[in-house]
């Protein structure tokens, strides 16, 4: 046996080791790394607020603090006031439900010729095995819930705490990471971070105006079909489609149809079809236009950036995508040298040169020269 062989087995044993021990950490703390990262984008969003409150004479911790204050506040108080406009619009439903009941068993029995009545459907509903595997479901379904709103609730505290530090202390953070890189390299990361407080902001600001625009969208909507408590619910509807991804649409429709069926069920129908239709809208005509303008990029570029962060990070990927390929590109442009275009006629759009075209002005130069000379 040659004598590297045994070290080299050694070394693969021992690479092989250190590899498994890397995925099994890495799988184990993705949750918090996923954190962390949607805490640092948070930070970036909110750096230009802290900042000018820093450049008037105030410490960055207080004002960070009066900045996740006031993003609180405004939580808070928004959904205390759906959460009161929700209930009482659930005690309206149970108070009408026998009536909703009533209709549809009228229009059951004029379409259908039959001689439904209310008792005979709330006890074939009350009995029903459907129901009591429903009720039992629920009752032991009641930890699992309990269990995931506290992760959920422990979850957004870590990503706030994070965000806090990170915006904090910004600046010592930068000092830190300079600390450990030359000079030239100093330069560079300050310019990447400069870019990622510039890139995540446009998309901060372009979010916020498809929110806008949605918003009075679905105002107006819900003005014409007279729903009641329409300025909120198109708050609600602007908010939430737009800064929950992935399911924010579903979550943001689902209130307004429940709003609209207490009114007239054929109302919730009318919300359905405008919900699908104007998210098909903004998909695929508003939200590619605004983000290529705020944050300079293509709108097959951040079309696709969006499915591909979905595909590693689930949701979080789809809200960072577009911001974290924005910082690439425009770091990248700043270094990628570029030349001068050609000035071809292809390149902007002409038509394409036949190639047959160079080989038949020589023949016709070739005859024309050979007919002036027999003359």
């Amino acid at each position: 046996m040659p004598g590297w062989l045994p070290r080299a087995m050694v070394l693969a044993l021992a690479l092989y080791a250190c590899f498994q021990v890397g995925s099994w950490a890495f799988d184990q703390l993705l949750g918090l790394l996923t954190n962390v990262l949607i805490a640092f984008f948070l930070a970036l969003a909110i750096e230009p607020a802290v900042g000018r409150m820093s450049a008037r004479g105030m410490r960055r911790g207080l004002a960070t603090f009066l900045v996740f204050l006031g993003l609180l506040v405004f939580g808070a108080g928004f959904t205390v006031l759906l959460g009161s406009m929700l209930a009482g619009q659930i005690v309206d439903m149970v108070d009408d439900f026998p009536q909703y009941i009533d209709s549809v068993i009228n229009w059951v029995n004029h379409t259908f010729h039959t001689e439904l009545s209310r008792v005979e459907v709330q006890d074939s509903l009350l009995h029903s095995d459907w129901l009591q595997k429903y009720v039992q479901n629920s009752a032991t379904g009641v930890l699992d819930i309990s269990t995931t709103v506290l992760g959920g609730l422990f979850r957004l505290l870590t990503i706030f705490l994070f965000s806090f530090y990170f915006a904090a202390d910004g600046p010592r953070l930068r000092r830190a990471l300079c600390s450990v890189l030359p000079p030239a390299r100093q330069t560079e990361v300050l310019r990447a971070w400069e870019i990622a407080v510039d890139k995540t902001g446009g998309y901060i600001y372009s979010r916020g105006l498809m929110a806008l625009i949605s918003g009075v969208a679905h105002y107006i909507l819900l003005e014409i079909l007279d729903v009641p408590y329409a300025p909120a619910l198109a708050v609600w509807v602007g908010l939430v489609s737009q800064f929950i991804p992935t399911i924010g649409t579903y979550l943001a429709g689902a209130l307004p149809m429940l709003i609209a069926f207490t009114v007239d069920p054929w109302y919730a129908l009318w919300v359905l079809g405008f919900v699908v239709v104007y998210q098909q809208f903004e998909n695929y005509v508003l939200q590619p236009k605004l983000t290529a303008r705020t944050v300079d990029i293509h709108p097959a570029v951040a079309f696709g950036s969006v499915i591909a962060g979905t595909a590693l990070l689930g949701a979080v990927g789809a809200l960072i995508a577009i911001p974290a390929i924005a910082t690439l590109q425009a770091f990248l442009a700043a270094y990628v040298k570029r030349y001068d275009v050609t000035d071809d006629p292809r390149v902007h759009g002409g038509p394409r040169p036949r190639r047959g075209e160079p080989v038949l002005s020589r023949m016709r130069r070739a005859l024309g020269g050979h007919g002036r000379a027999e003359g």
